[in-house]
C-alpha cells in the first residue's frame, strides 16, 4: 500500500485488509496480541499444543468465493494463506508472494511467489493459480458474494458484471483482458484501476485466497474435507457437522516453522452459557468474540472474577439492524426513521450488551481512518437523535402516506446467539412501549438466516459489519445500488454519485466529505439501515494462551498461537 502520486491520500488512508466484526475507538488500526512474548519465552513451550476454542455457528461454506461471515473467515485462516498475510503489527508480511514491487503510480503490483510454496498435496502453487481463482470468483456463475473487493483490479467488474442487463459500464467476457497474468511460473502482475492504498493488505483477505485447481472438476472438493487440497499453516483433519471441526499442522506449509500448534480443536454450540461453562471448566482456551461469546449478563462477573483474563477491546465494526426497504411497511422512509428514534441505544448497551460498546448513530464506526485522524471525530455521527415523540409522529406520517390504518405485521429476524435474542426482546420491547407496535422476534439457525437475508425474505433483520480494511469506503459502498451485501436493496443515486466520487479523488479533504455526504443520505435523509451500537470484542483467554492475533476490525488469527507450559 503505498507509493507515489496520490500519495497524500495513500499515506492518510494506510489501511489494513483483512475480514469481519469490530469497532475500535483510538487504536489507529492496530493489532492487538492476547498474549506477550514469543514463542519459547516465559515458563517455556507446552508438550501438548492443542489449542481448543468454539465456535457459536457451524461455517456456512469452506469456499473462499462464498465466504461472508466471522465463522468462516475463522476457519478460513487456518487452512488457506493468501500473497500477503497480517502479522502481529497489523503490517502486511510476506505469505504466497516472499516479496513485490509497486509502480510509482500504485497501478501495477507485480508479486514474486515463494518457490517453496506448495499445496497440501504436494504441488507447488503458482501464479495461474491466483489467476483461475481471483477468475473463478469473478465468473457471474459462480455468483460471489464478495466479488466486488475485485473490483480494484483493471476490468474485473466488467468482467463479474458482463451478464448483468442493468450494468452500463464496459462488460467483458474474455478474462484476459482482466488485469492480472502470470509473466511466469512464479510470478503475478495485476494492475488497477486506480491506485488503491489498501490493495496490498486486500490480498490477505479470503476472495483472494487461492484455490486448487481440482476444485473445478470435484463436486465435494469444498463440501466432503477428506478432498479439500489447501495451502495454508493448518489442514482439516475432523468435521463433524453440528459437533467440532479439527485441524491439524501442515508440515508442508512454508513457514511450519513458525507454526507452534500441532492442533487446534473447535467445538460448535450456540450456546454462549454451555461456551462459559466449558472455558472455567479447562475444556476451552479462549471464549468470546467473534467466533464464539460470553453471556452477556455474565460480562460483568466474569470481568470481576477473572480480571487478567478478561478483554474488553474496541473495533472497527457496526451492530446494526436492516430494513427490506422493498417490503411494506418499511418501504416508507419515515416509518424507518420512527423505529430508528425510538430505541434507547445507551440502555441497551449499558443493560443488556454490557461489553463496553458506544451508542452508533452512524455507520462507519470509530477507528477508520479520515483525513488526519479518525473520521468518526472528524465527521460526527450526529445525523439523528432518539425521539419518542418525534418518532409517533413520524409513525403517523408514514401510515397515512401508506393508507394504514393499522402497521403491517412486522417480524425481526436473528441468527441464533443469546446476545443476539436479548438485544431483539430489548428492542422490540422498546417499540411496544414507544410505539404501540407489536414486533414478532424470530430466531433463525445461520446458514438459514443469511440465506434469508440474501433472498431478502425478512422485513427487518439484524446485521453486523466489521472492515475488511481501513477506509470508511469499506462501509459506504456496501449500500450502493446492486452492491451484493446490499441485502435491505437500498438504492439511492446521490449515495451512489457520492460514494462514487471517492474513488478516484486526489483530494483527501474532498474524499471524506463525500464520504460524509453519503453516510447523510443513508441515515439522516433515507435511515436505509438502523445503527444500533459500534462493537467492542469482549473475550477471555487462558494466561498460558500467548499470540493471539486480533485486528483493528475484530478479526482473529490464532495460526501463530502457542500454548505455555500452566
Amino acid at each position: 500500500m503505498k507509493r507515489k502520486s496520490l500519495l497524500v491520500l495513500l499515506t492518510l488512508i494506510l489501511a489494513f485488509g483483512t475480514v469481519l466484526a469490530a469497532c475500535g475507538s483510538k487504536n489507529e488500526g492496530t493489532t492487538s496480541n492476547t498474549g506477550t512474548g514469543s514463542a519459547g519465552e516465559g515458563s517455556g513451550l507446552a508438550k501438548d499444543q492443542v489449542l481448543k476454542i468454539n465456535l457459536t455457528a457451524e461455517p456456512p461454506t469452506l469456499d473462499p468465493a462464498q465466504a461472508k461471515d466471522s465463522q468462516t473467515n475463522t476457519v478460513l485462516k487456518f487452512l488457506y494463506e493468501g500473497l500477503v498475510r497480517i502479522d502481529a503489527d497489523g503490517k502486511e508480511a510476506p505469505g504466497v508472494a516472499k516479496d513485490w514491487t509497486i509502480s510509482e503510480d500504485g497501478l501495477k503490483y507485480v508479486f514474486n511467489l515463494n518457490p517453496d510454496a506448495k499445496w497440501s498435496n504436494g504441488d507447488a502453487i503458482t501464479a495461474e493459480d491466483f489467476v483461475r481463482s481471483w477468475e473463478r470468483a469473478l465468473k457471474p456463475e459462480t455468483a460471489s458474494p464478495y466479488a466486488y473487493q475485485l473490483y480494484y483490479i483493471k476490468g474485473a467488474e466488467g468482467y463479474n458484471l458482463s451478464k448483468d442487463e442493468t450494468y452500463k459500464g464496459t462488460k467483458i467476457t474474455d478474462f484476459s483482458q482482466v488485469g492480472v497474468k502470470a509473466t511466469d511460473e512464479h510470478t503475478l502482475e495485476v494492475t488497477l484501476e486506480n491506485p488503491t492504498p489498501y490493495f496490498l493488505g486486500l490480498t490477505a483477505f479470503y476472495t483472494y485466497y487461492p484455490v486448487h485447481q481440482s476444485a473445478d472438476t470435484n463436486d465435494k472438493f469444498f463440501t466432503d474435507y477428506k478432498n479439500m487440497i489447501v495451502n495454508g499453516p493448518f489442514v482439516m483433519d475432523q468435521y463433524a457437522k453440528g459437533q467440532k471441526i479439527v485441524v491439524k499442522k501442515n508440515e508442508g506449509y512454508h513457514a511450519a516453522s513458525d507454526i507452534k500448534l500441532s492442533e487446534i480443536n473447535m467445538s460448535l454450540t450456540s450456546s454462549s452459557a454451555s461456551e462459559l461453562q466449558a472455558y472455567k471448566s479447562g475444556q476451552l482456551d479462549y471464549t468470546g468474540a467473534p467466533n464464539g461469546e460470553i453471556p452477556t449478563d455474565q460480562i460483568p462477573s466474569v470481568k470481576a472474577e477473572l480480571p487478567d483474563e478478561f478483554k474488553a477491546t474496541g473495533i472497527a465494526s457496526t451492530y446494526y439492524y436492516q430494513f427490506n426497504v422493498n417490503e411494506a411497511p418499511f418501504n416508507n422512509a419515515k416509518i424507518r426513521k420512527a423505529f430508528a428514534m425510538s430505541i434507547e441505544r445507551q440502555l441497551i448497551v449499558d443493560k443488556v450488551t454490557q461489553g463496553g460498546q458506544v451508542p452508533a448513530f452512524g455507520f462507519v464506526p470509530p477507528g477508520i481512518r479520515g483525513e488526519n485522524g479518525e473520521f468518526r471525530d472528524e465527521h460526527k455521527d450526529d445525523y439523528f437523535t432518539e425521539n419518542v415523540e418525534e418518532a409517533k409522529a413520524l409513525l403517523a406520517e408514514g401510515m397515512k402516506e401508506e393508507g394504514y390504518t393499522t402497521l403491517p405485521a412486522v417480524t425481526l429476524i436473528y441468527n441464533t446467539s443469546d446476545a443476539h435474542a436479548k438485544i431483539a426482546l430489548a428492542i422490540a420491547d422498546m417499540w411496544k412501549k414507544n410505539l404501540g407496535v407489536d414486533v414478532k422476534t424470530e430466531n433463525q439457525e445461520w446458514g438459514v438466516f443469511l440465506e434469508n437475508r440474501q433472498n431478502q425474505n425478512f422485513q427487518i433483520a439484524r446485521a453486523g459489519w466489521s472492515a475488511d480494511y481501513n477506509d470508511p469506503y469499506n462501509f459506504l459502498e456496501m449500500w450502493t445500488t446492486g452492491n451484493t451485501n446490499n441485502d435491505s436493496k437500498f438504492s439511492n443515486e446521490q449515495y451512489d454519485k457520492d460514494v462514487k466520487e471517492t474513488v478516484k479523488s486526489a483530494d483527501p479533504a474532498a474524499r471524506m466529505a463525500a464520504f460524509a455526504d453519503a453516510e447523510k443520505v443513508l441515515i439522516q435523509d433515507e435511515m436505509g439501515v438502523l445503527p444500533i451500537y459500534y462493537y467492542t470484542n469482549v473475550s477471555l483467554t487462558k494466561p498460558y494462551l500467548k499470540g493471539v492475533q486480533l485486528d483493528f476490525s475484530g478479526a482473529i488469527d490464532f495460526t501463530r498461537a502457542y500454548l505455555e507450559e500452566k
